[in-house]
């Protein structure tokens, strides 16, 4: 596929396979075989031969440029049903002729096939694959819902004809997978016109249907998901590995019932992306000319719609998925150039270490705690809108969130300390009371104004809960605390649903809002499960340091 012979000394292999962050694991002199190892996990178009030679085509100068690709006008209808809204609702079709398979290429494309279906898709939860051949298929195709008794057919491998529920109970896909559909009334199934089974995703395809051969020339790619995009680009992956094995790619309709219009899958669509010239430079430490970043974007793979002195538009090729920032195409850019090219530079300035100027603040704010009786503790920056928000009985805010959590417990980013420190007493009903813990730690706000569009807070929080907790304790700690910073305080009466009407209030410095103090309201109490009275404070330990550092440098 490279239409190079490949040296046989494994150093030199390893040269070239360093383009694509690879490395040789084993060589069968024997067998005429390599096992490569991937280490770009980000780039799932290279997790198959046919993405690796595409890209090692440019970087060998074998072909530059932009590699451009269209799909056929659509040949295949594929209908939604509309019930799938909660269960499995996407699905991403192509169809590929003029493909010629040989068990070779079968094995690579299951390969690539069982690599993205496990970790891109997160073990079929966001997006499986299907391959078929076409030509024994009836279009139009329909993607629904059966009970898990209604619909029998021979899945892949067997011979005999299973219900649904019994390929969840019987079938190694389905004691493998099941879990992801068996909480559910209700199956998904795709089906051609005549009421043929192709698959019941995302577990197992049919036997008849569901299985390609060397003797297949045109093949059907399906993949379905609960992550729109994710199927999407997974589609595009697979089809482009069977367009560069010689096939001609065909669209797909997707009729969705509820936005009452249809969807043309796949998308080879390039995006653009404006790539200053100055900041190649600066990230990189060289001095390119606008003509040498466009050369060396050639070799990785990139096309330029228009090159400028200061700038150049770059196209991004559509298999490109891990293109999200500028930084992203000017690491390519520095592949492209040689990292064993760019020279080393010693820096002049000194470069002797040191501690955050917030530092010592904060290093006196543990002591300062721990002096005051609390014990601290150490919770995780991840959590999930619950704990922030409903068992804290507040409204949700704007929060950062993770796109592709792994977990349930761990979607988003806390945004204040409180709901860690109350989740951790939860956690630890069975010790004595009275508890008196503390949190100094980091919390992660939404700032349109800064580059990543977050801001970083560190905040200390404190909770004290026994039989007799109350407002006035807490005030005392928090007092105490200040005074011993070196900070005057004053409290202002406030409306807060986490704590209790009329025991609850905001603590400033000289007007400015740095926190606030009360006792825990007994709905929140009960959401945690816990039987004692609570009283807390949080603090917002970064405008504390700055507020002292204006206070040095006054004279």
């Amino acid at each position: 596929m490279l239409g190079i012979k490949l040296h046989r000394d494994m150093e030199k292999l390893d040269e070239i396979l360093a383009f694509v962050k690879g490395e040789v694991k084993l060589f069968d002199e024997k067998e005429g075989t390599l096992s490569i190892e991937i280490k770009d996990t980000n780039r799932p178009d290279l997790w198959g031969i046919e993405g690796l030679t595409r890209t090692l085509r440019g970087f060998l100068g074998i072909e530059e440029g932009l590699k451009r690709y269209s799909a056929g006008k659509p040949i295949l209808d594929v209908y939604v049903d509309e019930r799938l809204g909660k269960i499995r609702p996407y699905i991403g079709c192509s169809v590929v002729k003029g493909v010629k398979l040989t068990d070779t290429v079968i094995r690579g494309l299951m390969h690539l096939q069982d690599k993205l279906d496990q970790t891109y898709g997160r073990n079929r939860r966001r997006t499986s694959i299907g391959l078929y051949d076409y030509s024994l298929i009836t279009p139009p195709l329909y993607y629904t819902v059966a009970k898990p008794t209604e619909i029998s057919f021979a899945p892949l491998g067997f011979t005999e004809e299973m219900t649904l529920k019994e390929i969840l109970e019987q079938h190694p896909k389905g004691l493998e997978y099941g879990h992801i559909v068996e909480k559910h009334a209700l199956y998904p199934i795709l089906l051609d016109s005549k009421r043929k089974v192709l698959s019941f995703p995302p577990i197992i395809n049919s036997n008849d249907l569901g299985k390609v051969t060397e003797k297949t020339e045109c093949v059907l790619v399906e993949v379905t998901g609960t992550a729109y995009e994710t199927v999407l680009n997974t589609l595009k992956i697979v089809t482009l590995a069977l367009v560069d094995r010689g096939g001609k790619a065909y669209s797909a309709k997707i009729h969705y019932p509820r936005e009452k219009s249809h969807v043309l899958t796949p998308s080879f669509e390039v995006q653009y992306v404006d790539l200053h010239v100055d900041y190649v430079n600066r990230v990189l430490g060289l001095n390119l000319a606008s003509e040498q970043i466009v050369k060396l974007l050639g070799k990785a793979g990139f096309g330029v719609k228009k090159a400028r002195k200061e700038a150049v538009t770059v196209q991004v090729p559509c298999y490109r998925i891990d293109i999200m920032h500028p930084i992203d195409i000017v690491e390519d850019v520095a592949i492209a150039y040689g990292y064993n090219n760019i020279k080393p530079l010693w820096r002049k300035l000194p470069t002797t270490g040191g501690t955050k100027p917030e530092q010592p603040i904060l290093n006196a704010a543990r002591e300062l705690m721990i002096g005051l009786g609390f014990q601290e503790v150490l919770t995780y920056t991840l959590t999930n809108p619950e704990n922030l928000f409903k068992k804290m009985n507040c409204k949700k805010e704007r929060i950062i969130e993770v796109a592709n959590p792994k977990v349930q417990t761990f979607t988003c980013l806390r945004n204040w300390l409180l709901p860690s420190l109350m989740e951790f007493l939860s956690n630890n009903l069975h010790v004595d009371y009275p508890q008196k813990i503390f949190e100094l730690g980091t919390v992660v706000l939404p700032d349109a104004k800064a580059e990543t569009k977050t801001r970083d807070e560190e905040r200390l929080a404190a909770v004290t809960a026994h039989a007799s907790a109350s407002f006035s304790e807490i005030k005392s700690a928090l007092d105490a605390f200040l005074v011993n910073i070196g900070v005057k305080w004053e409290i202002n009466e406030t409306k807060h649903p986490s704590f209790i009407e009329g025991r609850v209030g905001t603590a400033e410095i000289n007007g400015v809002n740095i926190g606030f103090l009360g006792e825990i309201h007994p709905k929140v109490l009960e959401a945690w499960k816990l039987e004692h009275p609570a009283a807390a404070f949080e603090i917002n330990m970064t405008e504390i340091a700055k507020i002292k550092q204006c206070q040095v440098q006054q004279p």
